[in-house]
């Protein structure tokens, strides 16, 4: 009995990691959105450093790629990827990092210790905020925006590993989501930038 229990234990787990690492891309055609009372411009998100804002209304007009980013996963190799989009479509997006230690602890550094990470280790020049919780009681409002349609007019997501990447286009309509297994570089994402 312990035996079945175990392996029906390990069964869901294996299938959630699937599911939160090679999940299904979720695209959205913004026609389709339902209006939303709430915009991500008018969401506040504190600098890493906690002593400024980033502010999203000042990207009004260019698209903004969201980020739950750890210095200790598999796939933190994707700041390098990360860099360069940014500064392939610097003049059309703007990536903003969100540092997160809910998923095995594999961000547990302080500001000052993530920021000389991701300068030193990955040249990191895009914005970086405060580490939040993106998921549970303590979800940061950036974070339930991004993952319910009830706030934000697209589609229900659940942030389920580190560096799932949400993409909302120049009006601040979320138009995509993408699970961890998809490398900033993928053509899906690099395509959807450049519409």
């Amino acid at each position: 009995m312990r035996i079945l229990r175990i392996a029906s234990v390990a069964a869901a787990i294996g299938s959630l990691i699937t599911a939160c690492v090679f999940g299904k891309t979720k695209t959205i055609d913004p026609s389709q959105t339902v209006a939303s009372s709430k915009s991500i411009y008018d969401i506040q998100l504190k600098s890493l450093d906690e002593t400024s804002q980033i502010n999203l209304s000042q990207y009004k007009g260019k698209k903004i790629l969201i980020v739950n980013t750890a210095s200790k996963c598999g796939y933190t190799p994707q700041y390098a990827e990360l860099q360069q989009l940014q500064e392939k479509f610097a003049e059309k997006l703007i990536i903003i990092g969100c540092p997160c230690n809910q998923f095995m602890e594999q961000e547990p550094g302080g500001a000052e210790e993530i920021a000389t990470f991701c300068q030193k280790n990955y040249g990191v020049t895009f914005p970086i905020s405060e580490k939040l919780d993106v998921k549970g009681n303590k979800q940061h409002p950036l974070y339930r925006w991004l993952s319910n349609k009830s706030e934000n007019g697209a589609l229900d997501a659940t942030v389920g590993w580190n560096f799932n990447k949400f993409l909302i286009n120049e009006q601040g309509q979320l138009i995509a989501y993408y699970p961890s297994g998809v490398k900033p570089l993928a053509a899906e994402l690099v395509s959807a930038i450049e519409k």
